[in-house]
């Protein structure tokens, strides 16, 4: 008979029901895993039925069903609904004269319950989600070894159970923290771009004074420097411009980047011209950036030096580095020059930015003699 103690107040069975809810394993397909549970238990008791079921609000529903054609029954009156109401063990060794069942219809009924024993599943914290039970239409008597094998293996269901719902869980927090990761990237993405768009405006403005400056100033040669330093941080704000105005993306084609960069740089050197050729080839943003910047000072020096025309090569080399060429048509480099001990400021932030890219310069004269060529090879990331 069942004590006080185990009397389900709708408080507790609320509770009980959003534990049910909590495992999220009602109406599931079959799990190979619970039938063969529910196989070993009817084969331990030589019974022809065992089933794991869950007690819903209206319904006793079935996870497992071994030698039973049904999925579920209704809750009232349902033996695994009186079986969770205790801790212990719930048996009926002759249903006919428990006055526990002698009225249930699966006992008078067509079915002919004879024999039923079933044992409470129950969660960590102290809830009965159902139970794993053994039926037979014949009466018998169990032991104390057959009592503790269900009760083993009703363990080994809420085991299941808790795997299931640790997954369930650990992929959950894995989705979280996806999420949380990638809203984190895409807040640092505008912020990055925010940052370029202020930075290319204080260039813009910058080259604007400097602009200014020039056509104010009395001294022709002043007037030209100023001009040739105005012209210099355009170029700069162009490849910020360049970056701004496209996605931040983890990977850039660089053949179609350079073109775009040029053909700005182009229109800011006056009648310089610059050739882009090579093949295509995806690299870091990061990295497509630096080599902007590089490509930048180079061809600024080139028509800084009286050069007419400049040509970009880029694509890969024979051991899967990556090569980009600046060559010009200019007079040339001096036959001891060595870009990393040169004075000027432009090739001293191009050996930086090399540097950065892990990367090294060659420089030297064109093969026909006609301008000074610079070759910059690094590793994509």
């Amino acid at each position: 008979m069942q004590s006080p103690t185990s009397v389900l107040t709708p408080e507790r069975e609320a509770e009980r029901l959003s534990a049910v809810r909590r495992y999220d394993i009602l109406d599931t397909p079959p799990d190979g895993a619970f039938d063969r549970i529910t196989a070993l238990a009817a084969k331990i008791f030589a019974v022809p039925i065992s089933i794991i079921s869950l007690v819903d609000h209206d319904r006793i529903w079935f996870k497992s069903h071994h030698g039973l054609d049904v999925r579920q029954i209704g809750r009232d009156p349902g033996l695994c609904a009186s079986a969770i109401l205790d801790d212990t063990p719930y048996i009926l060794a002759d249903a006919r004269e428990d006055i526990r069942s002698l009225a249930n219809p699966l006992v008078a009924g067509e079915f002919g319950l004879r024999f039923y024993m079933a044992v409470p599943l129950r969660t960590h914290d102290g809830h009965n989600l159902g139970t794993l039970c053994v039926i037979d239409r014949e009466p018998r008597a169990v032991t104390e070894e057959q009592i503790r094998y269900l009760e083993d293996l009703a363990a080994i269901v809420m085991d299941q159970m808790e795997l299931r719902l640790a997954a369930r869980n650990s992929v959950a927090d894995l989705t979280q923290i996806l999420s949380d990761k990638d809203n984190a990237l895409k807040r640092a993405e505008m912020m990055a771009k925010e940052i370029d768009h202020r930075v290319m405006n204080s260039l813009q403005f910058v080259s604007s004074i400097l602009q200014m400056q020039g056509r104010m100033a009395k001294n022709d040669e002043a007037a030209k420097a100023l001009d040739v330093a105005a012209a210099r941080v355009a170029a700069v704000a162009s490849v910020h411009r360049h970056f701004y105005s496209s996605d931040v993306l983890p990977n850039t084609p660089c053949l179609a980047y350079m073109q775009r960069l040029c053909k700005e740089l182009s229109g800011v050197l006056g009648d310089f011209a610059i050739e882009v050729d090579g093949e295509e080839y995806e690299l870091p943003t990061d990295q497509i950036v630096s080599l902007g910047l590089i490509v930048n000072e180079l061809v600024t020096n080139a028509a800084k030096y009286d050069g007419k025309r400049a040509k970009i090569t880029c694509g890969r080399g024979e051991d899967g580095s990556f090569q980009l060429r600046v060559s010009d048509e200019g007079a040339g480099l001096p036959a001891d020059f060595q870009p990393d001990k040169s004075k000027g400021l432009g090739l001293k932030v191009v050996h930086s930015l090399i540097q950065k890219l892990g990367g090294a310069l060659h420089a030297g004269n064109r093969p026909d003699g006609k301008g000074a060529m610079f070759t910059i090879t690094f590793r994509p990331k």
